[in-house]
């Protein structure tokens, strides 16, 4: 009669990796698409005020952000209210120019829709507010909206 005897195997068994270039790029490919890049650098900060009646924005890319308040670096900007258009700070003066460039960026059929919107810190006084809504009135861009915190508003 015959014995029956298990092989014993010297060789571990081997894990096929034949599908992990393709596992891999799949996740590449996931995150490459759904991961959102900052563009610009917040270089002031914003603490925005609370507002009763807030809406949301439907074309985020149809607005253009102006950021008003104190720098981020106190030491090396100083404590000033400062304006932000993109990725670097500017003057009332420059704000009617970057509003004209964004403007002419954009395609001829939805500029008409572009806003911009003022995101300013509470702490900034509304003579600068004011002044950049006047360089606003001068480059013709109309549609405004100011950035805000929903919640309660508190009477004093």
């Amino acid at each position: 009669m015959a014995k029956f005897r298990k092989k014993k195997g010297d060789k571990s068994q081997t894990i096929n990796t034949s599908s992990l270039p393709d596992i891999v790029f799949m996740l590449l490919f996931f995150f490459m698409v759904a991961t959102k890049m900052r563009d610009k650098e917040v270089m002031v900060k914003t603490v925005t005020p609370v507002a009763s009646e807030v809406e949301r924005v439907e074309k985020k890319s149809w607005v253009n952000y102006i950021l008003v308040g104190p720098p981020q670096n106190a030491e090396r900007d100083g404590t000033a209210p400062r304006i932000q258009l993109d990725d670097k700070y500017g003057s009332v003066e420059e704000v009617d120019e970057f509003i004209i460039l964004k403007r002419n960026e954009q395609p001829e059929a939805i500029r008409d829709y572009l806003t911009t919107a003022i995101k300013g810190d509470k702490t900034v006084r509304m003579g600068l507010m004011t002044d950049i809504k006047q360089e606003l009135r001068n480059a013709n861009a109309l549609k405004l909206l100011y950035s805000s915190t929903e919640g309660k508003v508190q009477k004093d």
